[in-house]
């Protein structure tokens, strides 16, 4: 007889509901427990229900934290950030644990203090826990154990030099990871702390944690008030900090360029000038030079920006001289330009001061400064009006003309004998040029952010903008012979001869050149006729055939390489990218990976202790958002954690750079990109992701450089061949079909 079976239950369970999640719940002593979580009941009814089942009374003195290496506690505002799978641990409550540490922190018995404050650097990290330590006036607490830390324990220094050195560690990273989250002012702090961290300094050179926390409070102190600048440049000299920068450690070192670029920053206008005579004197250059750039070292990040923001306040001083017009009834900035002159034609006899050649003599000067390409031949200083570069430009030609004598007598006398209207006007190229070179340099803009771009080359001579404006001057005469270029036209003239130079110094600066010397051979090999080559080429690379069939065949493929961009920006959201989470103080930041699963289905991201050396596995990164979620992608202003208070601080660059991604009701993921090209994978491959255009700058440029590259290979069989722009004609039907061969 027929057998009949019975249908078959789906082996497929139902999604739980998106408000429930699964999770493991750990106790000291006990199995953990596998629990669901309704996130839509208060948090303290689950607490509650968790000590029900290990039969704990007073759940309001307990709480749950993440199992993981933050301990985080969860609360009702990131309660959201729990995933299913994730393992939890009950705990005590954030208040009772602060109020425990308080009072352990306090004990007479060393190895207990040392303990505890092991146990509260830790816990500090934790915002929620921060806040319930601070309310116990705990910050206060901890200042008095540094102030009167070294009296106290003088004598135990000596027998438990360690031990001290550990607790005092401790400490000091507790107070900072504390004032991280910014609940307490900065303001709030005595002259004797001050005292106290500043000796530190030198105290503790030999320990690399005292010695780096101390100057990480310094920096933060001279950043985030005024007061506190000026408390702490009384406590601490340029001289103290210089033999940190002579060691090997390059975390010391950054912390130290770090205080000073501080301190350079909140300098008030008129001190600055005499600090970096200060610094200048303790040869703080060469020091970054031969101990930081030149060192067997790869330059991190962190030194890299340390070292460009050192690199934008230098060059900010000569903001004062760019913005300052120049006076032509002051006698002093007048013998500039007379000195000037005497370089240049100090060879020609001077008239007698006798009152019958004071007519001579202007007249002399007048032919002089029209020789020397002056735009007011008969008072030059008219010429030093505009701002910017005000006086700058005069400085630069001083300078050249005193250190580059031999070049700079050249270019005057070659340019002021031509007779085929070809000169070169060394007066008004050289205060473009200066105004150009300012605008390079982005002089008087505030240091970026994220912005690693330092330039070693200017580290290497202590008037670096000088000399990089004697380098361009030259390379602008030069350029301005090779384009023939006529001083008759001379605005229509600097326009295409500025463009040209421009494009040379940024060509040769992106090679990131070690020395002056290394950057002007980079320029010899970019010559104008070099620039027309390379034009030439990028010209036939984006724009090329512009013909009809070419433009059919460009839409016919375009398709095609849209779909190859896309598959490479997804391929690289799937390799991942570690981010920074900035904060106030930007050397203390954590940092997250993320990256897309290979199915482009799920993206997978979590906090790392540092900056992962290649690819961070799927399995060690703790979260997941499935990509099903994700309601949109917005970027810059719009991103949630660029309207959050004080994050609008944040410069153009950084906002630049931001984007997020909106989940749920109202979940979001925040991201500030390491650079504009990651930016631009990232946004690219979301939006692909999302069935959305990739409409950023850098689809842009792939797009018409795959495309010109496709069309040539596609046309190579035509080459030397002209195509015409409409098709062939059609010919007329023939009078008769006859020449048909029918197979059948």
């Amino acid at each position: 007889c027929p057998v009949v079976l019975a249908p078959r239950k789906s082996s497929i369970a139902m999604p739980p509901p998106a408000d429930i999640v699964k999770v493991a719940i750990e106790w000291p002593g006990a199995f953990p427990k596998l629990m669901e979580i309704d996130q839509k009941k208060p948090l303290s009814s689950i607490i509650k229900e968790v000590c029900d089942g290990w039969s704990l009374a007073n759940h309001d003195q307990f709480a749950l934290q993440h199992a993981d290496s933050s301990n985080f506690y969860i609360t009702e505002k990131n309660r959201n950030e729990i995933k299913n799978g994730a393992i939890l641990r009950l705990t005590t409550s954030p208040a009772q644990n602060a109020q425990q540490l308080h009072e352990r922190i306090q004990s007479s018995s060393m190895d207990a203090k040392l303990e505890a404050l092991k146990d509260l650097a830790n816990y500090s990290r934790d915002v929620t826990f921060a806040q319930e330590f601070i309310n116990l006036d705990g910050i206060s607490l901890l200042t008095q154990m540094v102030e009167s830390g070294t009296e106290r324990y003088q004598k135990l220094q000596k027998i438990m030099k360690p031990c001290f050195g550990d607790m005092l560690s401790f400490t000091l990273t507790a107070f900072v990871e504390l004032m991280d989250h910014g609940i307490v002012s900065w303001d709030t702090f005595s002259v004797a702390f001050i005292k106290k961290i500043a000796s530190y300094v030198n105290k503790f050179a030999s320990d690399i944690s005292i010695l780096q926390r101390s100057l990480a409070i310094l920096e933060s102190m001279v950043l985030n008030s005024h007061d506190l600048y000026q408390k702490v440049a009384q406590e601490i000299t340029i001289g103290q900090l210089i033999p940190h920068l002579q060691g090997t450690d390059q975390e010391i070192q950054t912390y130290t360029i770090a205080v000073i670029n501080a301190l350079f920053l909140k300098a008030p206008d008129d001190k600055r000038q005499e600090m970096a005579n200060i610094l200048a004197q303790k040869q703080l250059r060469s020091i970054i030079l031969t101990h930081v750039i030149r060192a067997q070292r790869a330059i991190n990040n962190e030194m890299a920006h340390q070292l460009y923001v050192l690199q934008v306040l230098t060059f900010n001083l000569l903001e004062d001289r760019m913005m300052t017009k120049m006076d032509p009834q002051d006698q002093a900035q007048r013998d500039i330009i007379f000195e000037l002159r005497r370089i240049a034609f100090d060879a020609e006899s001077e008239p007698n001061n006798s009152s019958g050649s004071i007519e001579k003599r202007k007249s002399m000067y007048t032919r002089d400064y029209k020789k020397l390409g002056f735009i007011n031949h008969v008072n030059p200083a008219m010429d030093f009006t505009q701002t910017p570069p005000g006086m700058l430009a005069l400085d630069n030609m001083l300078y050249f003309a005193k250190h580059h004598q031999d070049a700079y007598i050249r270019i005057v006398l070659e340019n002021s004998s031509r007779e085929d209207k070809h000169e070169c006007p060394f007066g008004r190229s050289s205060i473009e040029l200066t105004k150009m070179l300012c605008e390079i340099l982005k002089v008087g803009e505030l240091p970026s952010e994220t912005c690693n771009d330092f330039h070693p080359m200017f580290f290497t001579h202590d008037r670096s903008f000088e000399e990089f404006f004697c380098i361009c001057i030259q390379l602008l005469n030069k350029t301005w012979k090779e384009m023939r270029a006529t001083s008759e036209d001379f605005n229509k003239a600097r326009k295409r001869v500025m463009q040209v130079v421009k494009e040379q110094i940024m060509r040769a600066l992106t090679t990131k050149p070690s020395s002056l010397d290394q950057f002007k051979s980079k320029l010899q090999n970019l010559s104008y006729t070099e620039i027309l080559k390379i034009r030439q080429s990028e010209r036939m690379n984006q724009e090329d055939f512009q013909s009809r069939p070419i433009l059919e065949l460009k839409e016919k493929i375009q398709p095609e390489i849209l779909e190859l961009i896309k598959q490479q920006r997804l391929n690289r959201l799937v390799e991942g990218t570690c981010f920074r989470k900035l904060n106030s103080r930007r050397r203390q930041d954590k940092f997250w990976y993320c990256r897309l699963s290979p199915n482009h289905k799920v993206l997978h991201y979590g906090d790392l202790e540092e900056s992962p050396q290649g690819e961070v596995p799927h399995d060690s990164l703790q979260d997941k958002l499935p990509v099903a979620d994700i309601k949109a992608v917005v970027t810059g202003k719009d991103c949630p954690h660029m309207k959050e208070k004080g994050a609008l601080k944040q410069n153009k660059e950084v906002l630049e750079l931001a984007f997020s991604i909106l989940y749920d009701s109202c979940g979001q993921l925040n991201f500030i990109a390491p650079d504009k090209h990651e930016y631009c994978v990232w946004t690219d491959g979301l939006n692909a992701l999302l069935g959305k255009d990739m409409l950023s700058d850098l689809t842009r440029n792939d797009l018409d450089t795959l495309l010109s590259m496709e069309i040539k290979l596609r046309l190579l069989d035509l080459e030397n061949i002209q195509i015409p722009d409409a098709p062939p004609p059609i010919p007329k039907e023939p009078s008769n079909y006859d020449f048909v061969y029918d197979c059948n």
